[in-house]
């Protein structure tokens, strides 16, 4: 991560280059071959992602709220995971389909490691947060409580409530021979209850639905948590569950009834699906009628309180046709990702300390902007968020493209935005002022198909030229070419970028971008542009390298050619930052890339499918991740000996580089290069806490106190913090 800098803004402080270990010599030819283990399982790896995650719930050098919320980005994750890749992997076993993942392993093969990892996972994060994080919350007077912990007053302001806002809300669904099992939609969080009739002594099962239209903690109000008391202290804050608010009052909900026991329980369906675009209909509409059957998908896990009865779990399985190897036994909540509710308290000391993203020098100041396209005249800008401001940056350059009356036409691509989007206000706009406004709404962006399929029709509805992509691929890529007229010419200026036109998710996830003036990049987006709204079927580009058909080739190509001139003497080195490394081919070029004795530096979020430091195939390449207060996201490679720097949308997945418009842009200019460069620099140097990924295919939390010599541990983001905003030290 690094700064954007302008030739008129002082020189960046640049860290010393963080050379790999060294380099050993290259393989004979007769001990290159590729052995057949050499790729890693990408679900389990996903899995040890999310272990890295909880790893910071874990950390006490976090802030506690902090804390709380990766514990709540954790289940968010997992939740996600199930519905779209356990999902496949259990339609591709229930069909029978014998297809292995690259490391060799059958659908049902994986499933079982999956969930008894899983299993493993669920009971570490529930006891994170039961023995560690709840523990030292109440200790800041911050209390998760059951019904058992209220006095007496608070229990009768609380049924008062229930009796108002909840009761009338409920419904108690019962299981008998005139009452069928009822629908459980996925991810809603249920109690599943046995009633004794009073009168019969017979038994009965019902279940209750925890109401997602309310919060699922209720705030308790106790005395001195409405403001600071007198001696300074914060306000306290109490938080009981939903469910255990219903639990303390099922008798309103079975009069004439003993209860006898209550489980909770929650059900995560299969939420990927296809559209058949084939099909001669609407493409909205047909996405639509798939997202209503999407609450219908076949379960694909079964969380369970862990004190739940065997009979109990034998009903539940049964009526649910759920496998006895798809339940997770949770102790303590379910559904830890309602926790963000909690983190929302107001206890800022218990927080990172907020960061205001800076203005990029070329666009001036934000209290007093500067014509963005002027300052593109003069030179490309690389932006680099959260550490730059997304809406003094490329927001600025959407809007005054808006306003500006020489401009006549802006294109765009959408994945995905923000819900009150500056982005979307300004293509209406500048439809509504006659420009010809052109864009392409992703509606198949999984999980915010809705919001887009909204987007898409506000657009039209304002003149926006409104285009779906490309049948059989999603629009992936981050780009916006601006036309301008400037006298007696045209001029064309762009964004291309790692990251979603979102001024919310830019504040958080970290992402590069470049803005340019560039004529032969304008071309290049003008042609790209066409494929995607017309007919045209380009497949090369001048300065672009795009997928589905550019992007593998233009990598595995550079990889090959790094080889070449390192065989020549020419010092070479590859660099990667990634969300995720999972590309056969691209994987085999780096190998070989080792085996040649070129070094590769790899920076990987999430999943990698890479084996490094194995004898003879990849002991020249290191792999290291680092997660922290921001998502890291932004792809970037850079090949030493061609010095050639790219960035772009693209993640070295199948599906990014086999179905999906995806697009990257080389950076020239030295000075953005060198800013890149620090970002590796910096994510690469041996003091920076980080997980280094082992030959075992373990990761291994770095640097060790060995490592240090006495030095102190850096932090990757706060490091990139203090050079762009040292005024916020």
């Amino acid at each position: 991560m690094s700064v954007s800098e302008t030739e008129t803004a002082p020189q960046q402080p640049r860290l010393p280059a963080a050379p790999p270990a060294a380099t050993k010599p290259p393989t004979t030819p007769a001990s290159a071959a590729l052995p057949a283990d050499r790729y890693r399982n990408r679900e389990l790896s996903w899995l040890d992602f999310n272990a890295r995650v909880l790893a910071l719930a874990e950390d006490i050098s976090e802030p506690l709220l902090e804390r709380l919320k990766f514990l709540a980005i954790f289940s968010t994750n997992l939740d996600e995971f199930y519905m779209v890749r356990v999902a496949g992997l259990k339609r591709r076993a229930e069909a029978g389909l014998s297809v292995r993942s690259a490391d060799g392993l059958s659908p049902t093969e994986q499933l079982t490691l999956i969930n008894e990892r899983t299993q493993e996972l669920a009971e570490r994060h529930a006891r994170v947060f039961l023995d560690q994080v709840r523990p030292a919350l109440d200790a800041e007077g911050i209390s998760i409580i059951g019904w058992s912990d209220l006095v007496e007053d608070e229990r009768i302001r609380l049924s008062h409530y229930f009796m108002d806002q909840v009761f009338p809300v409920l419904t108690p669904l019962a299981v008998d021979p005139a009452h069928p099992f009822p629908y459980i939609s996925g991810l809603s969080l249920n109690l599943a209850v046995t009633v004794k009739d009073c009168e019969t002594g017979g038994e009965h099962f019902a279940r209750v639905k925890v109401p997602d239209n309310v919060d699922r903690f209720v705030r308790v109000r106790r005395h001195g948590n409405d403001s600071t008391d007198s001696a300074g202290l914060p306000p306290l804050a109490a938080f009981l569950p939903m469910e255990d608010l219903i639990a303390a009052h099922l008798g309103q909900l079975f009069p004439g009834m003993d209860v006898v026991e209550q489980h909770s329980f929650r059900i995560t369906r299969n939420a990927d699906f296809e559209v058949d675009e084939d099909r001669d209909e609407d493409l909205l509409q047909a996405l639509e009628r798939e997202l209503a059957r999407r609450r219908f998908g076949s379960p694909v896990r079964l969380e369970v309180s862990d004190d739940m009865t065997e009979h109990m779990l034998e009903l539940l399985l049964r009526e649910l046709d759920v496998d006895p190897g798809d339940v997770i036994q949770v102790p303590g909540l379910l559904d830890l990702s309602a926790l963000w509710q909690v983190y929302g308290v107001d206890r800022p000391a218990l927080k990172d300390a907020p960061y205001v993203p800076a203005t990029p020098p070329p666009f001036g100041e934000r209290e007093t902007p500067r014509n963005v396209f002027a300052a593109l005249r003069e030179s490309d800008v690389l932006v680099h968020h959260p550490y730059d401001s997304f809406s003094t940056s490329v927001q600025r350059f959407i809007e005054q493209a808006a306003a500006d009356p020489q401009v006549l036409a802006i294109k765009q691509t959408l994945y995905r935005t923000s819900g009150d989007s500056p982005i979307i206000n300004a293509l209406i706009d500048a439809a509504e002022a006659g420009k010809q406004v052109v864009a392409l709404v992703e509606i198949k962006a999984r999980f915010d198909e809705q919001a887009n399929i909204k987007w898409a029709r506000a657009l039209e509805q304002a003149g926006v030229h409104v285009v779906y992509g490309l049948i059989g691929l999603k629009t992936h890529c981050k780009t916006c070419l601006v036309v301008r007229r400037e006298g007696s010419t045209i001029r064309r200026y762009c964004h291309i970028g790692t990251g979603n036109y979102n001024p919310k998710t830019a504040r958080l996830y970290e992402d590069v971008g470049l803005l340019t003036a560039a004529p032969e990049i304008g071309a290049d987006l003008t042609d790209l542009f066409n494929s995607l709204t017309g007919y045209s079927r380009k497949a090369s580009y001048r300065n672009l390298l795009v997928a589905p058909t550019g992007v593998r080739a233009g990598i595995v190509a550079r990889i090959d050619r790094e080889i070449e001139l390192a065989a020549q003497g020419r010092r070479a080195r590859i660099r990667v930052k990634a969300n995720a490394i999972v590309d056969e081919q691209i994987i085999d070029a780096l190998y070989r890339a080792s085996q040649a004795g070129v070094p590769v530096q790899i920076v990987v979020r999430g999943i990698c499918g890479l084996r490094p430091g194995i004898e003879g195939m990849s002991e020249n390449i290191e792999v290291r991740s680092i997660l922290g207060r921001y998502l890291e996201h932004s792809r970037i490679v850079h090949f030493l000996a061609q010095d050639e720097c790219w960035i772009g949308s693209a993640d070295m997945m199948h599906r990014n580089l086999d179905r999906r418009v995806e697009v990257l842009a080389q950076v020239t200019d030295p000075k953005l290069r060198d800013q890149l460069m620090a970002v590796f620099d910096s994510a690469l140097d041996p003091r920076t806490r980080c997980w280094v990924l082992q030959s075992d295919d373990s990761w291994e939390a770095k640097p060790s106190p060995d490592d240090l010599n006495g030095e102190p541990v850096r932090d990757h983001q706060e490091f990139l913090m203090r050079l762009r905003r040292p005024d916020q030290q």
